[in-house]
């Protein structure tokens, strides 16, 4: 079904908008995948807050004109499944583990910060842990040497025969 002019306005509008919010973008063929493949993708996409939309190519490139996803105008040719994610991770994430499992979901291109990325490029962007995942890794670090200092200093009111309130009073 052909869209007409008010439509493709409305379809360019919605992707600059989520564009205009997004870090990444990913594009992935998917020739051959079932309806019920494409349902589990965009769901999984939906959970991890991923815009992912089937689009007419030349309307992708009108919405991406001028931003920093104006990079990847030469790889938006055939069809495509563009993902857009505000989490610099997530759209390669939710692509690259479907396309694990289903072979008929190809990535040929993503964008990162003003910068094209090949399959090799997003599937290195995937790798990445989330933000979460990187925000509790840093916690932990900074937690650590708090935590060994706490150790030493109950293994030395222990070793002086000392209960810990003590030993932390006779410190102060």
């Amino acid at each position: 079904m052909s869209l007409n002019r008010k439509q493709k306005a409305a379809v360019i509008d919605e992707v600059k908008a989520q564009a205009s919010n997004a870090q990444t973008l990913v594009m992935a063929e998917y020739r051959g995948t079932t309806v019920a493949d494409m349902t589990k993708l965009r769901k999984s996409a939906r959970e991890q807050g991923v815009y992912l939309h089937v689009l007419k190519n030349t309307l992708a490139r009108r919405a991406v004109a001028g931003s920093a996803f104006e990079v990847a105008t030469g790889e938006m040719t055939g069809p495509l499944i563009y993902g857009f994610s505000t989490d610099a991770v997530a759209a390669a994430k939710v692509v690259n583990e479907f396309a694990k499992t289903n072979d008929k979901i190809v990535i040929r291109a993503g964008a990162f910060n003003g910068k094209l990325l090949d399959r090799a490029g997003v599937a290195a962007l995937a790798s990445i842990p989330s933000r979460e995942v990187l925000l509790a890794q840093l916690a932990g670090l900074l937690n650590s040497p708090v935590a060994r200092m706490a150790r030493v200093l109950a293994a030395l009111a222990e070793k002086k025969g000392q209960p810990e309130g003590q030993a932390e009073a006779a410190a102060a």
